[in-house]
């Protein structure tokens, strides 16, 4: 019996150093896969400074963007409020010739001369300043309504309609009041009398 109790505890030995062995090997894996988790852990918080440091870099470029739009904004705000202040600035610098020669003409009518004289020379300033004012409107896009034309609603504003044997049917006999337009849009009707 004591030769296999002898053989038992070598079996045993043998068993337990196997098992030992095992348990060795196994820890050798656990160290291997714990410093390939910890290498991995390592990689995967480099990858996120990287990505956290470029996240910073955008917001820092949004934020220079968006103050960069939010300037450009204001200066076109403060622009359009100008342009919109002073847009009639030059057709104001082309009237002043205009009062120019109404001062002129009322000037004058104080000049010692004979009435007919006065008369012709007062007529003759207002017809130059007339064509003067007419001028400095086509200028700016201010143009008079034709009378030679058909009756057309748009421009033209019928007071009343009279038998003409001369003139044909929708055409103006007679203009009580002319009218103006912008460019293509009416400022102004022109009163007229259409032939029936």
């Amino acid at each position: 019996m004591y030769n296999y109790t002898i053989f038992l505890k070598k079996e045993l030995t043998i068993i337990m150093s196997e098992e030992i062995k095992q348990e060795n090997e196994n820890i050798i894996e656990n160290d291997e896969t714990i410093s390939e988790a910890e290498a991995e852990a390592e990689a995967v918080e480099n990858e996120l400074d990287l990505l956290q440091n470029e996240l910073n870099e955008l917001k820092d470029k949004y934020a220079r963007v968006h103050a960069d739009f939010d300037n450009i904004k204001k200066r076109l705000e403060r622009e359009k409020y100008t342009a919109v202040e002073y847009a009639n600035e030059k057709f104001a610098k082309d009237m002043i010739p205009v009062l120019d020669s109404l001062q002129m003409a009322l000037k004058s009518a104080e000049a010692d001369a004979a009435p007919e004289e006065l008369i012709a020379k007062l007529k003759e300033g207002i017809e130059l300043t007339l064509k003067q004012f007419i001028t400095a409107l086509e200028k700016h896009g201010v143009t008079m309504v034709s009378h030679d034309e058909p009756f057309d609603p748009n421009i033209h504003n019928a007071v009343q309609s009279i038998d003409h044997p001369e003139v044909e049917s929708g055409q103006i006999v007679e203009t009580f009041q002319t009218g103006y337009k912008y460019k293509e849009r009416p400022l102004r009707e022109a009163m007229v009398v259409v032939a029936n």
